[in-house]
């Protein structure tokens, strides 16, 4: 029988009522970890060629693609799964071919997407896509040659930032840090994940297992993750959802999960561009 019928009002969440859902995007991070640590080769590149098409099919949801006075009938309901498909395809072409012009593939979800979104979500659905491809094409890059401990690096950073700036911001509070985006990230969450990133590259470096430019590199890389989160947080208020999909019961779709991950791989790979990537071992 349920605490309503009992006449028992049920208590308020708290502000750990979402733990839950941090856990499960450290276990779906820690799933990650894992399998870029098992798998090589093709398994390696077909895992991030599905994770481009999850990701995608969520992103053409949330632009427009199942508005029925776009594409009405069964053809609209369709479009995010063909674009899914062209995405997975399209990164499997870019992985797969040493030629120098295999990466353009990348673009053919662009290009086959942009026409049909949603006219005032065109350049959103252009740049949040691109980002996915990237980040897909750019994870595989760093695990083949940099080593799958720099991969480590870069999930360890994400979660601490999640972790410290959860339980401190719940802990000490105080002023929002964006609030019309995310109203329960604070600027004392959003500092001690610096200060976590900060310490992960520290302890690295004294360690022996990487150089000097992790200190500095480690808290930029946190802060690019904080704002891949902001970032994801936007397009779902843009698209008036809750959560990018359903896809984890009870705890939103692949994209929640991975927005962080996301902003912390592109400016890893903007470093790399800038200047050499710390090294770790």
């Amino acid at each position: 029988m349920s605490a309503g019928r009992l006449g028992v009002a049920k208590p308020p969440p708290g502000k750990w009522a979402d733990l839950s859902r941090r856990v499960a995007s450290t276990l779906v991070l820690l799933g990650i970890g894992i399998m870029l640590a098992v798998a090589t080769g093709v398994w390696l590149r077909l895992s991030m060629a599905l994770i481009s098409a999850i990701t995608f099919w969520e992103l053409a949801a949330m632009t427009g693609w199942r508005n029925p006075r776009l594409h009405p009938g069964i053809f609209g309901a369709w479009r995010p799964i063909a674009l899914a498909l062209i995405a997975f395809m399209s990164q499997v072409i870019a992985l797969g071919f040493d030629h120098p012009l295999a990466i353009l593939a990348l673009l053919f979800p662009l290009i086959a997407g942009i026409p049909g979104a949603a006219p005032r979500d065109r350049w959103t659905y252009a740049l949040f896509g691109a980002a996915i491809m990237l980040v897909a094409y750019g994870l595989v890059g760093f695990r083949e040659n940099y080593g799958l401990n720099f991969v480590l690096w870069l999930m360890g950073i994400v979660i601490i930032s999640d972790t410290a700036g959860y339980f401190f911001g719940r802990m000490i509070g105080g002023p929002k840090f964006w609030p019309s985006l995310s109203p329960k990230k604070t600027w004392s969450g959003t500092v001690a994940g610096w200060i976590g990133a900060l310490l992960l590259g520290v302890l690295l470096w004294r360690l022996g297992r990487g150089d000097a430019m992790l200190i500095w590199c480690s808290p930029i890389v946190c802060l690019a993750g904080q704002m891949g989160d902001i970032a994801e947080s936007w397009l779902k208020r843009r698209a008036g959802v809750k959560d990018s999909s359903n896809l984890i019961p009870g705890h939103g779709g692949f994209m929640d999960r991975f927005d962080a991950v996301t902003g912390a791989v592109l400016a890893t790979m903007l470093i790399g561009l800038l200047t050499a990537l710390p090294s770790v071992n």
